[in-house]
């Protein structure tokens, strides 16, 4: 037991332990993160899908406006919605403002959080390493306050600068893969968003003719 990683965090330093204590912040805010944007993306996905088969299938806005009012998550169909909810849609260019409005908006809801997991990823591994250092520093102290160098006396500072290297890693590396993946997913949507933005154009303005 006074191997385990509990017993050697338990005893580590004030300064080591606030280091700790920060990680683990960002670490569970990070998968918090993570756990949602999963079940956000994989929902607006098959949402999209559900609504581009209501699209595709009614050509009348209002039709499809019924069919898809549900729809929450999706980009495109928020996209829709917003547009024909909008009492100021009549002409091409108040349109194309309402498009590209609407549109920004959308994309900010997708990749929202996603900063925070980029922060995660390029801050804590040097949170972690304040750690190693001010555990290599607590080592070199004990040698001379000991006024000799053995296992130990540099074992519970080298345990501690380990802990803080390892704890920055583990908060680091699920969140810098969740970024990239997420951002990529968050892409691939707004671009789809704003390919069917000239499709909602031509198809608001043939239904307003």
């Amino acid at each position: 037991m006074n191997d385990s990683a509990i017993h050697l965090i338990l005893q580590a330093g004030l300064v080591v332990k606030g280091v700790l204590f920060i990680l683990l912040f960002f670490s569970v805010v990070s998968w918090a993160i993570i756990f949602f944007k999963q079940r956000y993306f994989s929902k607006a996905n098959r949402e999209s899908e559900q609504f581009l088969r209501a699209f595709r299938s009614n050509r009348d806005a209002k039709g499809v406006y019924q069919a898809t009012r549900t729809l929450t998550m999706s980009p495109i169909a928020n996209l829709f919605k917003a547009v024909y909810t909008d009492e100021l849609h009549k002409e091409k260019s108040e349109m194309k403002r309402l498009l590209r409005r609407y549109g920004a908006l959308e994309s900010a809801k997708l990749e929202k959080y996603l900063n925070f997991l980029a922060t995660t990823g390029s801050t804590t591994p040097f949170i972690g390493l304040f750690g190693t250092v001010w555990g290599i520093m607590n080592s070199f102290r004990s040698i001379g306050s000991a006024g000799a160098a053995s296992l130990a006396v540099v074992a519970p500072g080298i345990a501690e600068s380990l802990i803080a290297t390892a704890a920055g890693l583990a908060a680091a590396i699920p969140a810098v893969i969740a970024f990239n993946y997420y951002l990529s997913t968050a892409r691939r949507m707004i671009i789809e968003m704003e390919d069917f933005s000239e499709e909602f154009l031509d198809f608001f303005t043939k239904d307003n003719a």
